[in-house]
């Protein structure tokens, strides 16, 4: 073999050794760089501060709340991954930012994430990467505003509705349904037995959309006449139909004709619900008037509107309202996710509404105070909740007794046969 040819394999060979043992070196230099940091961080700093008995700066160390005391408060996220590269230089604790936004570091090298936390008298939200959230941030059915410099604003509600449909399922629930899934809304259906029975796959597609199962009797009685053994079998009745149907008993009743009272509430053992709005679709039967009966109405934040999803002009109706509300801003939600929302835990009782004005005069079972106040001073509720929602005092309530008129939309001269084997809506 040539002698110059023998002698550029030799150069290559030790060109290439030596690119080896400089990668080698840079690999190992750049992890001795991080473990030397982490153990700054994660050993060093802590028994210095521990020691000191405070942090440099005279930074206050913020505790985060258990989840146990607070679902939503934040944790404290330990760095772990890649992810947290850009956090590993933060050698310092409190307030950081870097090109993903404003983050806060604990003494002990975590920092909050995924949830809300109390610094230096403000409320901050984090998200799960542990950055500051701004604009509406939702916590289960709850949601809360927080501003661009990432403090929570107790003045800012998302308004919420509750649309509730008796009497179905019918033949264009399905189409209801659909308008709801697109627009990420929900609503309630207060369902009688014999309709139960002749669509069960509506019924449980409601179930798995996360809307809410109602009953509203097997029959449709007025229960004032039936004795409370009859009001016993109409609910029982209705459930085992719902349970074949969707897996699930009713969780909410409404009674037929609004005609209840308290030894039929106990009877049923379900919370009761009327409405704030009647659009009296049942009568119009005309789906631009009950388009406008809605829209043109009283949407005070936590009304309950009523509808009947047996017509076909009331589910077109509903098909622009779903859309049209949630465009202004309204989030639709079942009537037990607006009591949650509005601080309402639900007993064996009555309700209408959950008005800020009917919450605050105390007529509201199982009310349990504002959700929105995240501080222990009670900022951002108590007696600085403003209650001018359009609603007169006593509005939407009785004394429980029933006696109020209250048509449901049913019609009084709608036949529901004695023996319970058929079902009208005529």
């Amino acid at each position: 073999m040539d002698k110059r040819v023998l002698r550029e394999r030799m150069r290559r060979k030790k060109r290439q050794l030596l690119i080896r043992k400089l990668t080698t070196l840079g690999i190992g230099g750049i992890g001795a760089i991080l473990l030397v940091v982490f153990i700054i961080r994660g050993v060093i700093l802590p028994i210095v501060h521990s020691v000191g008995g405070k942090e440099p700066g005279n930074t206050v160390e913020v505790q985060a709340q258990t989840a146990e005391a607070d679902p939503n408060a934040a944790i404290r996220q330990p760095l772990k991954g890649q992810g947290d590269v850009g956090k590993v230089s933060a050698m310092t604790p409190g307030w950081h930012e870097d090109e993903n936004g404003r983050w806060y570091q604990n003494a002990d090298g975590t920092y909050f994430a995924q949830g809300f936390q109390e610094i230096d008298g403000t409320t901050y939200s984090f998200d799960n990467n542990g950055y500051v959230q701004t604009g509406w941030v939702s916590k289960g059915v709850r949601d809360y505003f927080f501003n661009d410099d990432g403090s929570y604003n107790p003045n800012e509600r998302r308004k919420m509705l509750a649309l509730t449909f008796d009497d179905g399922p019918g033949e264009h629930t399905p189409e209801l349904l659909d308008c709801l899934e697109e627009n990420n809304a929900r609503a309630t259906f207060f369902m009688v037995g014999p309709n139960v029975q002749a669509h069960p796959e509506t019924v449980k597609r409601m179930a798995e959309l996360g809307c809410e199962i109602g009953s509203h009797t097997w029959d449709h009685y007025n229960l004032k006449t039936l004795s409370l053994d009859q009001v016993k079998k109409q609910f029982d009745d209705t459930d085992d139909a719902l349970i074949a149907a969707c897996g699930q008993p009713a969780s909410v009743a409404r009674a037929p004709f609004g005609e209840w009272n308290q030894d039929i509430i106990d009877t049923a053992d379900k919370p009761f619900f009327m409405w704030t709005m009647d659009t009296l679709d049942w009568q119009l039967l005309d789906a631009d008037a009950d388009y406008n009966a809605v829209m043109n109405g009283d949407l005070t934040d936590g009304s309950i509107i009523l509808m009947h999803d047996i017509h076909e002009p009331s589910v077109n109706a509903a098909l622009r309202i779903i859309p049209d509300l949630v465009a202004q801003g309204y989030k639709l939600v079942t009537v037990s996710e607006l009591a949650e929302a509005k601080g309402v835990k639900l007993q064996n009782a009555s309700y209408f509404g959950f008005w800020d004005s009917t919450l605050a005069s105390g007529e509201v079972a199982g009310y349990e105070g504002d959700p929105n106040d995240l501080s222990d001073s009670g900022s951002g509720g108590g007696d600085e909740t403003d209650l001018s929602d359009g609603s007169s005092e006593g509005d939407g309530l009785d004394d429980g007794s029933g006696e109020d008129d209250y048509s449901d939309g049913s019609g009084d001269d709608e036949e529901y046969l004695d023996d319970g084997s058929d079902y009208t809506d005529e």
